[in-house]
C-alpha cells in the first residue's frame, strides 16, 4: 500500500482512537496524579519560555515506570562515557515522570511524551530542538518518526521488545508498517532470534544491533542493598519468618498468591507489591475477603502493623521493587498467572533472589525459557504447584543452586548499555 495513503488512513483513525481512549486515560491521570501537566505537555503546550529548554539534547522516550527506570539506566551509562552530555526524558504516565524525576540526574530535564497529532509534534520537536531520539522498547509513532525525518532527527529504538504475540501482529500488518519502521536509524534487538523479524519489517539489515537487554545486564546499575528501615519493617512482624515477594501482581493474583505462601509456610510473611500502586484499597479489601490481616506500606508509622497469623504486607509504593526484593527469602513474578505476559524476572536476579515464575512469561521470552529449561527458576501454573515451588525456593541448598544458575543464565547479556553506547552515541549529534 502507497506510503501516503496509508498515513492519511493512520491520521483519520487516530482521533477516532484518541475519542475512544480517552475517558479512561483521563480517570487514569486522576487515579494517579500529575493531570494538569500531563495534559498541557501531552498536546504541546509549554509553560515555561523555550530559552530555558535544553536545545540539541539526546531524547529519550519511555511510557511506563519500567521502561522509564531502563532509560535511566541509559543516561546514567552515556553520563559516563560521555560526560557532558544533555538529555530530554519523555515519559508516558505520572508514575514514570515522578521515577524520572526523583532520579535527579545532571543535565536531565524531565517531560511527558506528545500525542502523536501532526501540530503537537511538531510544536515538541521546535520547543526542544532534539539531536536525537531514542525510543525505548516499543513504542513507535508513525507521526514522529516522519516529523523527526523531515527534520534529519535519527530515529532508534533501544532494547526493542516483541512477545510472540506482538511479532504476529507485527508481521500481519507489515505492508502497513514497513514505510514508518524502515525510517529508524539504528534498532538495539536483544536476541539474535528477533533480528528476521525487524527485517521484515523493514530496517536495513545493517541497521540492527544486536546488543542484549539492558533490562537484564546485571552491571547496568548497581546492584540494590537492603534498607535498613524497610528490615524494621518486616522484623515488626515477628523475627526470623520467612519473607515472600510476590512483584508486580495483576487483579487476581494477590489472594492466590498470599494464600500459596500461607499454605507453603504458616509462619511466612505475604510481602505483595502490586504492579499500579494506586489499586491499594482493592487489593487490601481482597485479601481482608480472604482472611488475611492486611498491613499497608503508606500507612507505615500511621496504623500498627497488622496482626495474627494470617499476615500480608502490601507495598503500595514507586520506585522501591528493587530494594524490597533484597530483603526476601524468595520472589515470585506477577502478572505471570493470567494469561497477562509476565514481569521481569531479571531484577530479582540481580537482587540474588531463587525465582518462581508463573506459565504466561509471553513477555519476557526467550529469557523466562532460557531459565526454566536450565534449571535456573521453578515454574509453576497452579496453587498446588506454587505451593511446592515456594518450598523448594525456601530450602537453602535448593535457593543458592537456583541463584547460582540464574546468574549463569542473565550473564549473556551482560555489557549490553555499553554495547547500546556504542550503537547510539554515533549517531547522537553529540561529540
Amino acid at each position: 500500500m502507497k506510503e501516503h495513503l496509508v498515513l492519511i488512513i493512520y491520521r483519520l483513525l487516530l482521533p477516532l482512537l484518541f475519542l475512544v481512549a480517552f475517558p479512561g486515560w483521563i480517570l487514569k491521570m486522576l487515579r494517579r496524579g500529575g493531570f494538569g501537566t500531563a495534559l498541557n505537555e501531552r498536546i504541546g503546550i509549554y509553560l515555561t519560555e523555550k530559552e530555558f529548554e535544553p536545545c540539541g539534547a539526546i531524547h529519550l522516550h519511555a511510557v511506563s515506570v519500567g521502561e522509564t527506570m531502563l532509560a535511566l539506566k541509559l543516561v546514567r551509562a552515556w553520563l559516563t562515557a560521555h560526560p557532558g552530555s544533555r538529555f530530554v526524558l519523555a515519559t508516558g504516565t505520572s508514575t514514570g515522570h515522578d521515577a524520572a524525576t526523583a532520579a535527579n540526574l545532571p543535565d536531565l530535564r524531565v517531560t511527558y511524551c506528545p500525542l502523536d497529532f501532526p501540530w503537537m509534534i511538531r510544536s515538541y520537536l521546535s520547543r526542544f530542538e532534539p539531536s536525537s531520539i531514542v525510543l525505548i522498547e516499543g513504542e513507535i509513532w508513525p507521526g514522529l518518526l516522519i516529523s523527526a525525518e523531515r527534520r534529519n532527527i535519527p530515529v532508534s529504538l533501544a532494547n526493542a521488545r516483541t512477545s510472540p504475540r506482538s511479532a504476529k501482529r507485527f508481521l500481519k500488518l507489515a505492508p502497513l508498517l514497513r514505510p514508518f519502521f524502515s525510517r529508524l536509524s539504528a534498532v538495539c534487538i536483544q536476541e539474535e532470534e528477533h533480528r528476521s523479524l525487524w527485517q521484515a519489517l523493514g530496517i536495513n539489515p545493517e541497521n540492527i544491533h544486536l546488543t542484549g537487554s539492558i533490562k537484564f545486564d546485571p552491571r547496568s546499575s548497581a546492584p540494590p542493598t537492603p534498607d535498613p528501615a524497610f528490615a524494621e519493617m518486616l522484623a515488626s512482624f515477628g523475627p526470623g519468618r520467612p519473607i515472600v515477594l510476590a512483584a508486580s501482581t495483576f487483579p487476581g493474583e494477590e489472594t492466590l498468591l498470599a494464600g500459596a505462601i500461607l499454605a507453603a509456610d504458616d509462619n511466612a510473611l505475604a510481602v505483595i507489591v502490586p504492579r499500579h500502586a494506586e489499586r491499594r484499597a482493592e487489593v487490601a479489601a481482597d485479601l481482608a475477603a480472604a482472611g488475611f490481616s492486611v498491613s499497608l506500606r503508606s500507612s507505615w508509622g500511621k496504623i500498627p502493623p497488622a496482626q495474627g497469623t494470617r499476615q500480608a504486607f502490601v507495598i503500595d509504593s514507586t520506585g522501591e521493587l528493587a530494594t524490597w526484593m533484597t530483603h526476601a527469602d524468595a520472589v515470585i513474578i506477577g502478572k505471570s498467572f493470567l494469561s497477562i505476559g509476565g514481569q521481569n524476572p531479571a531484577e530479582a536476579i540481580i537482587a540474588h533472589k531463587p525465582l518462581i515464575l508463573g506459565p504466561h512469561m509471553e513477555n519476557f521470552q526467550p529469557l523466562a525459557g532460557h531459565l526454566v529449561s536450565a534449571g535456573a527458576a521453578l515454574s509453576a501454573d497452579d496453587k498446588d504447584s506454587i505451593v511446592r515451588t515456594i518450598r523448594t525456593a525456601l530450602d537453602p541448598t535448593a535457593a543458592n543452586e537456583l541463584v547460582e544458575k540464574a546468574s549463569i543464565v542473565l550473564a549473556r547479556h551482560e555489557g549490553a548499555t555499553n554495547r547500546h553506547l556504542r550503537v547510539l552515541h554515533p549517531i547522537s549529534g553529540h561529540a
